[in-house]
């Protein structure tokens, strides 16, 4: 073995990104060979499920197609390992695959997604003894799942998220029970597996997933309720994309099944895409909530208040009123909503910003911070004192754009004033 292949396998097995690079950079051949384990170095950084080292090797003109004496690629064993992620990006961080490679990923994604991570463990290692799983977390979108590992070899438990998310960019069409059968063995609204699942399906945008998800709010099981209004919320949130949102005026619909669920999880799903609708019932159901002992439903029920005025945002007094008692919510994650809705009501009432100020005295910097801004943009002249009780600010504000909120209100204020 050459002197650079041999840094170059020691530099992935160490992970070492740095080096990895240079090493690229300096002529090294991207597909080399470990002869120790009989791989590309590519298949090294897929087993450590290193997606950097992967990215970088993948730039450099390593081929993830390459077939390997036991007849599998870089491609395939991302699959077999269950990194959903790395699939994704072997997948289709090159040319489109060629039709009987793309034919074989789906037939091998659909296999262990049968099979399953501990079963796979087994049949591959050949072992008997317990697994150990630990918990990871993807702290882009907040995904979570599991890595199952015995006898030195680690899978993750995504692979139903693999071919879930191969099935959809391939253009087929997965029956609804069997997308149901997938998410309901993750019954977690943040596991990745349920996450593509809701995706896959609230992407559809067709009458079929929406009277087929509307039925499972039916279902005596709290987990099929969950995911049916986990799908009819994304599917009345539309595309972002494409932008098509042919539910969007249908959120109204679910009004029945938010006034009889008793979940809380699967109530502030309901109430999240009410409140994509307007009326006196869909208002009168959230302020219903305003002292419901799970913080997650009394988060939502600002956004509840039906919004009427002439170019400006103006709620029924009354309504007002109650919604701002939540000011003092002994749950930060309730008044940071509060706050953040305050922030973009542009009625006129005072006691909109008085509740602003009071919120700049919170024990959560992040409020003090929008609340000040939500003074500011309401010309409010209380901001600029209110600025200096933000304190020294840490490290998750320090780009924020809130933080200019009262500079550029001083700035109006010159040129309106002709001192600008």
């Amino acid at each position: 073995m050459g002197v650079g292949r041999r840094a170059l396998v020691g530099a992935v097995r160490r992970g070492d990104l740095r080096e990895v690079r240079a090493l690229l950079a300096g002529g090294v051949e991207p597909d080399a060979f470990d002869d120790h384990e009989g791989v590309p170095v590519l298949c090294l950084a897929v087993a450590a499920h290193d997606e950097a080292v992967v990215e970088a090797l993948l730039e450099a003109g390593a081929d993830p197609l390459r077939r390997l004496s036991d007849g599998t690629t870089p491609l395939l064993r991302a699959v077999t390992a269950g990194a959903w992620r790395l699939t994704d990006t072997l997948a289709f961080g090159r040319t489109p695959l060629p039709f009987p490679d793309r034919e074989e990923l789906l037939a091998h994604a659909r296999h262990w997604a049968d099979t399953g991570a501990e079963a796979g463990l087994r049949r591959l290692t050949g072992l008997t003894g317990p697994v150990t799983r630990t918990r990871v977390e993807d702290p882009e979108v907040g995904w979570w799942w599991e890595a199952v590992s015995l006898g030195g070899l680690t899978l993750h438990d995504a692979h139903a998220a693999v071919i879930t998310a191969l099935e959809a960019r391939y253009g087929r069409r997965t029956p609804f029970d069997t997308l149901v059968e997938r998410a309901l063995a993750h019954p977690d609204r943040d596991h990745v597996v349920w996450s593509k699942v809701v995706f896959t399906l609230a992407h559809r945008l067709d009458e079929e997933t929406w009277q087929w998800s509307r039925d499972l709010l039916n279902h005596p099981d709290r987990p099929h309720r969950l995911l049916g209004a986990d799908v009819l919320l994304g599917m009345v949130l539309g595309d972002p994309l494409t932008g098509r949102d042919p539910f969007s005026d249908r959120a109204d619909q679910l009004l029945p099944w938010a006034e009889q669920e008793e979940d809380p999880e699967v109530l502030a799903v309901l109430l999240h895409a009410l409140t994509h609708a307007q009326g006196p019932e869909i208002e009168a159901l959230g302020l219903s909530y305003l002292t419901h002992p799970d913080p997650r439903v009394r988060s939502l029920v600002p956004d509840c208040l039906e919004v009427s005025g002439d170019g400006r945002s103006v709620v029924r007094r009354g309504s007002l009123a109650v919604v701002l008692t939540l000011v003092d919510d002994p749950d930060p994650d309730v008044r940071t909503w509060l706050c953040h809705w305050l922030r973009h009501y542009r009625g006129p009432e005072p006691e909109a910003g008085d509740a602003l100020l009071a919120l700049t005295h919170d024990p959560r910097q992040r409020i003090r911070a929008h609340a000040v801004s939500g003074l500011a943009l309401r010309d409010d002249p209380r901001c600029v004192a209110a600025e200096q009780r933000i304190g020294p600010v840490g490290e998750d504000l320090r780009d924020d754009e809130v933080l200019f909120d009262v500079w550029r209100y001083q700035e109006r204020r010159r040129r309106a004033a002709g001192t600008g």
